[in-house]
């Protein structure tokens, strides 16, 4: 299945379709995936073709860990993605069974710290392919593990789009659905300061799932994370004055208001995201509603395009930089917005 996004050129002398295709190896395609991890699915790079032994007599494309912690296992094709699903899956398998030697890797190349905090009730398969099948997306449903699938297209040599078409969280690992009933958000006359704060985060926990019947809930010890392929939001748990939720946006495109909204770029918090939100009212979470919103559609649930900037590399891979399109405006993203880690 195909999200069918088409991209034009505009010119003096008016449009022209660029073309898209699939990229000429499959291996050109894990190596710019690689060479930028944090930009692209939200994970933490360790390892390629990473050997799963004698034994199993595997290689799993890309290893590494997601925002929040979870082991992640990434598998490409260049074409249809039907092998790479059950690839993802036989890896998944090897990774719960060897943990031991997956966080010695953790803390060779990511530190103790991240090692000590290595999220094993959430595993992730990403198999990234030009196109899947309406037999795969079912598949993956009934599978009972957290898949996400990602495809790509290739638009002339400078222009990469991603669109996740397909994430499934293992059944167990959220605490509710935004179906399950939740207290209301307005409190009575005789509910405590605290019981508001409590029915305010029911509230807001309902408004974020129903971003999408996609959209998953992880839980951490001190925030919990709404996420697609990437962490959106991100919710901390540890605060009884007020509930604190951090926004993935860039805080210049909104307009901030003292005690509501703030710039948190280069100040240590909980969770992910640049943007914090404080919520102490149901006029608050209102406002918040109207800022989320743009944050899922404009940046992680709809077809992302990437400009492969050549003269930005790594190890000789090209780098990406997003476009972010707002309406009938589309600009590139400053590269070290893109390029710093979460």
């Amino acid at each position: 299945m195909s999200g069918g996004l088409r991209l034009f050129s505009i010119g003096d002398e008016g449009v022209a379709e660029i073309t898209a295709r699939g990229a000429v190896r499959e291996r050109h395609l894990q190596d710019l995936v690689e060479a930028n991890m944090e930009a692209l699915p939200g994970v933490r790079f360790l390892a390629s073709e990473y050997s799963t032994g004698a034994r199993h007599r595997g290689r799993i494309d890309s290893l590494g860990l997601d925002e929040n912690g979870a082991p992640v296992i990434v598998e490409y094709k260049r074409e249809r993605g039907a092998n790479v699903i059950s690839q993802g899956l036989f890896y998944l398998s090897w990774l719960v069974d060897h943990r031991g030697e997956f966080q010695l890797l953790v803390r060779e190349r990511l530190g103790k710290e991240a090692a000590s905090q290595v999220l094993w009730s959430a595993p992730r398969v990403i198999c990234i392919a030009e196109n899947f099948t309406r037999y795969d997306l079912h598949a993956v449903h009934e599978m009972g593990r957290t898949i996400d699938l990602v495809t790509y297209r290739c638009f002339s040599d400078s222009l990469l789009t991603l669109e996740t078409v397909a994430s499934v969280q293992e059944p167990g690992t959220a605490r509710r659905t935004a179906q399950q009933p939740a207290r209301p958000a307005a409190p009575t006359s005789g509910e405590s300061a605290e019981g508001s704060l409590a029915a305010l985060r029911e509230a807001l926990h309902d408004t974020l799932l129903a971003l999408g019947e996609d959209t998953q809930q992880v839980e951490r010890q001190t925030y919990d994370a709404y996420r697609r392929l990437r962490n959106f939001a991100c919710v901390v748990n540890t605060r009884r004055d007020a509930i604190v939720m951090y926004l993935k946006a860039g805080p210049d495109e909104f307009d901030l208001v003292d005690g509501f909204s703030r710039d948190v770029r280069g100040i240590g918090h909980h969770g992910t995201g640049d943007l914090e939100v404080r919520l102490r009212s149901r006029a608050d979470l209102q406002r918040a509603d109207e800022m989320v919103p743009p944050v899922v559609v404009g940046g992680l649930r709809a077809p992302r395009i990437l400009v492969l900037g050549a003269a930005r590399t790594i190890g000789g891979r090209a780098q990406v930089v997003p476009i972010s399109c707002r309406g009938a405006i589309c600009q590139k993203q400053p590269f070290g917005e893109v390029a710093r880690a979460s």
